[in-house]
């Protein structure tokens, strides 16, 4: 067993002067969980697996993800078993200005989109409860994904990945897409990133179908049940 995060945090805060003084290794993340905030590398010389907590990442912005390539300071826990601290992923860096273009595209789509759907609502093309929908969405999913960041920094239990989708598939999409670039949560991770924005092409076309014959009977006999 490895230290627990909390222990994890405290031994590298004690430790880390020295730590900085090691040689530098360079590796492959062969195994990661995200939800619990760590996992091992190996190295590229060859050799045993070391394992890699998130608070050794020296930027926390950035989520490690398998097969992303990284270099570290090889150290050892209290128990003589040999972990990675001072880590830092490698790769190709995106411009800040770059990243701040593209945030901001984001950010403008999902405004955007909102005020397509309460256009539609002051055309009467859709009732307003679906505006109603959307922005409650929003706003939960921007929540839960600020907890989510906050969960992240701390090394404690997460939100699972299904549940951020969910909230995404069902309206909460914009929300999440305003919450990824200002609170640079999940915006780097390339596999939650191809659900995400499956889940948000999915709620786009189920939006757009309500505009259809078929679509707008089956909401208004939804809304007529409910009501």
């Amino acid at each position: 067993m490895h230290p627990s995060p909390d222990r994890f945090s405290l031994w590298l805060l004690l430790s880390g002067p020295n730590e900085s003084r090691c040689l530098r290794t360079k590796g492959r993340i062969t195994s990661w969980n995200d939800e619990k905030g760590f996992g091992f590398i190996t190295p590229i010389a060859g050799g045993k697996r070391v394992f890699i907590h998130i608070k050794a990442f020296s930027n926390s912005n950035r989520r490690p993800d398998v097969n992303q390539l990284v270099t570290y300071a090889l150290s050892k826990d209290k128990q003589g078993r040999p972990c990675a601290a001072n880590a830092t992923l490698t790769g190709d860096r995106v411009p800040e200005k770059e990243k701040r273009n593209n945030g901001s595209v984001s950010i403008i789509a999902a405004v955007f989109f909102l005020i397509i759907v309460g256009v539609s609502v002051l055309t009467a093309k859709i009732p307003p409860l679906i505006l109603a929908l959307y922005i409650a969405g929003s706003l939960l999913t921007f929540i839960v994904y600020a907890v989510d960041k906050s969960a992240a920094k701390k090394g404690v239990r997460r939100t699972p990945e299904n549940t951020l989708h969910l909230l995404s598939l069902v309206g909460g999409w914009p929300g999440a897409l305003i919450a990824q670039q200002k609170l640079r949560h999940k915006s780097k991770k390339q596999s939650f990133r191809s659900v995400f924005w499956a889940t948000v092409f999915l709620n786009c076309g189920a939006f757009f179908w309500l505009f259809t014959p078929t679509g707008s009977a089956t909401l208004q006999s939804l809304i007529a049940g409910v009501v």
